[in-house]
């Protein structure tokens, strides 16, 4: 009978205990589109050694390596969803497997960063010391690499363009905003996107400068087109950095979130004495609150109250008595009047 009883307290508590699944909602499709970028990235990089090898073109072969850093990335990428996906039930990660994502995307901007670096010094070097260029061999280079950029591009965004709007959007107004929508953002998907547009600006930008050369002569043309391309590369680089970086520190991700659950928690003599916010996966928030009360209530009359808040998935609530002197001295000095 012990044993029979302890089986149904064990039963009993389970719906106590909190889930930490806090992978976003298309970890599965996002997974899928970029897998199918990478084996496309991988047969362009293995098709353009070999032809290079083949035929004896140096440029095919620079090119074919160039696109291995990206297929390398994206690789982080795929292997962070993987990862991610399979331990997201492990014990050993307190608050699950959600910001690997956002460690990818760290890594990724950090990769692109350096290619930046190397394209805008191999461009500054070959602006003052030009060196002679095969445009007819090179232009059909990067047009080759422009489509499979393209095809790439469409692949990760198809029936989900919406989306990277609204990731764009954020990524250059800080997270701030609707409540529903800054912490959303797939951080891991970003960054693959983010490389896949790096290297079809760079691309397009190379046809541009070859091809003036061709038509026109103009020899610095190219370089400084590596120039320009990268520090358009730099900049997103610098931004997707911010973000994740700001993630993995668990900076508050939303501001409207946080005035949200003190609007709907400071309320009938109810004050928040402190507030712990932050992302723990694309989607999801979690919080830990400290209340002090003239009339406390259970943890779960609080949860309660946040329960429609789209985001929190994950929230601790402690709550202390306190008489109302004691709640007015837990004021800040610009503390609204209490209701």
């Amino acid at each position: 009978m012990a044993a029979s009883g302890g089986t149904q307290h064990v039963h009993a508590t389970e719906r106590w205990r909190h889930g930490h699944i806090f992978l976003g909602a298309r970890h599965e499709e996002n997974e899928r589109r970029t897998r199918l970028v990478i084996a496309l990235c991988a047969v362009m990089m293995i098709g353009e050694i070999v032809a290079g090898w083949f035929f004896g073109s140096m440029a095919l072969i620079a090119d074919g390596w160039h696109m291995s850093t990206h297929a390398g990335a994206l690789g982080i990428s795929g292997l962070a969803y993987w990862y991610a996906r399979r331990h997201a039930r492990d014990p050993r990660f307190a608050f699950g497997t959600g910001k690997l994502g956002d460690l990818a995307g760290f890594t990724s901007a950090v990769i692109l960063g350096l290619v930046a670096i190397l394209i805008a010094g191999e461009s500054a070097t070959r602006l003052f010391a030009p060196i002679a260029i095969a445009y007819r061999e090179a232009i059909p280079i990067a047009v080759l690499g422009l489509a499979v950029n393209l095809a790439s591009a469409w692949l990760l965004g198809a029936g989900d363009s919406g989306r990277h709007t609204r990731e764009a959007a954020i990524a250059h107004h800080h997270g701030h905003g609707h409540t529903s929508s800054a912490h959303h953002h797939d951080n891991n998907f970003r960054s693959a996107y983010t490389h896949v547009l790096a290297d079809a600006g760079t691309s397009l930008l190379a046809i541009i400068g070859l091809s003036c050369g061709l038509v026109f002569g103009w020899a610095w043309l190219d370089p400084t087109m590596g120039i320009i391309g990268a520090l358009v590369i730099a900049n997103w680089s610098y931004t997707l950095i911010r973000d994740t970086a700001g993630i993995l520190l668990d900076v508050k991700p939303d501001h409207a979130m946080e005035e949200a659950i003190r609007g709907r928690l400071e309320i009938d003599g109810d004050r928040v004495t402190d507030l712990h916010l932050w992302r723990v996966g694309p989607g999801h928030c979690g919080a830990i609150v400290a209340i002090v009360s003239e009339r406390p209530q259970p943890p779960a009359h609080y949860k309660a109250r946040l329960a429609a808040l789209e985001g929190l998935s994950h929230v601790t609530i402690e709550v202390h008595p306190c008489d109302a002197l004691c709640v007015s001295a837990a004021l800040p000095s610009n503390a609204p009047p209490r209701r």
